[in-house]
């Protein structure tokens, strides 16, 4: 979840087109990308100029769009050896995870909201595996708890073990965390690189749960919800709070999530879409087990969400590859029913010699292809599959002075229980990280992000001009449940009056400048209903990754899906080596 913000400030200047000229924008894209280091002599950052795409036009991979599932795919098969070149239509490598900066404040456009990054081996989370295989860390603040603003009042939210951890974790995390989801490939390969390989261990995990555990563990493969009634939470506090949680994790609601209700598009795929599956399930059990376990605590990157797409980028430069930002693919190109490689808005070709990776959503990947090499029920089910609504964003920086000392770096507002953890305007997530990386704000000031999360619903601003008088008005007043969820949270000592920055971002903002269909969270799947589609395409060497494709959406979940494409694309003996080496 992310936004950069319509050109209507002096330094917006950021967003404008691939082919903006800008002596002073090139410069500040290559001292961020290097993180103060000088590029890797085998991979290089490069920046379009004019109409001519800098570099050889040409590479094994190509993969379009440098959100966390692209980075995570590009830095792996560069890792594996494979030539790869990541297409960026922005300045700024990241997608919904890229930072910003407005007057020496350094804004997170998207997610805050980090565990695991530090675990390594089996049972690391999967973007903290694909940090491992690149050779890269990644300084994080650690810290236990946010606070929580309901109806009824307000708390602190603690993670660490509980009775919820024992009874409906512990056993599936057993069995989760006996298959690392770095292990995963799309294809009959997944019987070697993760039956023959970790079958022991989960053969293992099964005797240490017992018959109860073992039984339990099957629930992987059920909503979670029915994992909630079989304990027998009749509470409706704790079945919101337990809605909330799945809601900011995924999407949906806990009756929406873990499913393995499967459709079988073709028995030949049968194996890997089960597997694939079973990654959804694992990558929303790692997170609540990361959260409950003993010893456990969240994670902030130090110097902000664009340190971890430095880490990405840097992994990516180490091997070989390239990252070139303000190129922005146009077309896909399909030469005898196969994809071939991309055409820029320049006009330059970019030859793929052997696939082209999308990192695009669904809906945007679809309009990136030519109509005629589409099936038609390729395009049906992508046009019939439901999308999460988008969302209303504000950023601010401004005066530390009057807040209380003790203010934490989350916060979460829920407004009325009774109309849904997923009701538009209704529940308000605010992350304040200079509380705990002080270096994104000048000294004395602390920077914010608030927004209401994936519930904003773009026909309220379908068609509207941006520089309109009702544009503007619609503006103000859907932000004004934000402004107001911070005023709550950060007390009497804050003042809109005290603000340096003041930016507020919407559906329009998304759909602009993150070239997402209906500035949409994602696909909106929910359990035994429907699948999340795989990562292959009707069109040969074209494969998908991100957000719209398994497991789905969440940093885990993403950077899953972008290793999956990657495995898939290398021999299963590569696979197998990688995996050896960084010890899974």
């Amino acid at each position: 979840m992310a936004l950069s913000y319509l050109p209507t400030h002096p330094h917006l200047h950021r967003f404008l087109p691939p082919n903006f000229k800008s002596s002073t924008v090139r410069k500040s894209v290559l001292a961020r990308s290097s993180n103060g280091q000088d590029a890797s002599s085998r991979g290089s950052l490069l920046l379009q100029e004019k109409n001519s795409f800098p570099g050889k036009p040409e590479a094994d991979i190509v993969v379009i769009g440098s959100g966390i599932g692209g980075l995570c795919c590009g830095g792996l098969l560069a890792r594996y050896g494979q030539e790869v070149l990541v297409l960026e239509s922005h300045d700024q490598p990241g997608g919904a995870a890229h930072s910003f900066k407005i007057k020496d404040y350094e804004f997170d456009s998207g997610p805050s909201l980090f565990s695991g990054f530090q675990s390594r081996g089996p049972q690391a989370n999967p973007l903290a595996q694909v940090l491992d295989a690149l050779g890269e860390s990644l300084p994080c603040a650690k810290y236990d708890s946010w606070m929580v603003y309901i109806p009824e009042g307000e708390f602190l939210s603690r993670i660490g073990p509980t009775e919820f951890y024992k009874d409906a974790i512990l056993p599936l995390s057993a069995t989760a965390t006996a298959l690392p989801p770095l292990s995963i490939r799309g294809d009959l390969g997944v019987l070697s690189t993760v039956a023959a390989r970790y079958a022991p261990s989960l053969l293992k995990s099964f005797i240490q749960m017992g018959p109860q555990g073992a039984l339990g563990a099957t629930k992987l493969l059920r909503p979670f919800s029915e994992i909630i009634d079989s304990l027998e939470l009749e509470d409706p506090f704790v079945r919101n709070w337990i809605d909330l949680l799945a809601f900011l994790l995924a999407g949906v609601k806990s009756n929406g999530i873990l499913s393995a209700e499967m459709h079988e598009y073709a028995a030949g795929h049968l194996c890997k879409e089960k597997m694939t599956t079973v990654v959804n399930t694992l990558c929303t059990v790692y997170m609540f087990a990361e959260w409950y376990k003993p010893g456990c605590s969240l994670e902030y990157p130090l110097h902000g969400s664009g340190a971890l797409v430095n880490a990405l980028v840097r992994g990516i430069e180490k091997f070989g590859g390239r990252l070139s930002l303000r190129s922005h693919v146009e077309k896909i190109v399909v030469e005898n029913d196969r994809a071939t490689g991309v055409k820029l808005s320049s006009g330059q070709f970019i030859r793929a010699r052997k696939a082209v990776v999308s990192n695009a959503s669904m809906w945007d990947t679809l309009k990136l292809l030519p109509k005629e090499v589409v099936p038609k029920s390729y395009r049906d089910r992508i046009d019939m599959t439901p999308q999460c609504e988008s969302f209303m964003h504000l950023h601010l920086g401004f005066d530390a002075e009057g807040l209380r000392e003790d203010l934490g770096i989350h916060h979460i507002v829920v407004n009325d229980w009774d109309r849904g953890v997923d009701a538009d305007q209704n529940v308000v997530l605010i992350s304040v990280p200079s509380v705990l990386s002080p270096d994104l704000a000048p000294p004395g000031k602390h920077v914010l992000h608030a927004y209401t999360p994936g519930t904003e619903p773009f026909e309220l601003w379908k068609g509207l001009d941006p520089r309109s008088a009702e544009y503007k008005k619609l503006k103000a007043e859907r932000s004004e449940v934000i402004w107001r969820a911070v005023e709550r949270a950060l007390g009497p000592g804050f003042s809109r009056d005290k603000c340096d920055v003041k930016l507020v971002g919407t559906p329009l903002t998304h759909q602009r400048f993150l070239r997402r269909n209906r500035g949409t969270y994602g696909p909106a799947i929910q359990a035994g209903k429907e699948t999340f589609p795989g990562h292959s395409t009707p069109i040969p060497q074209l494969y998908c990754c991100g957000d719209s494709t398994f497991p789905g959406i969440g940093v885990p979940a993403v950077a899953a899906s972008g290793a999956i494409v990657a495995n898939s694309l290398v021999s299963v003996s590569q696979h197998s080596e990688l995996l050896d080496a960084i010890g899974i």
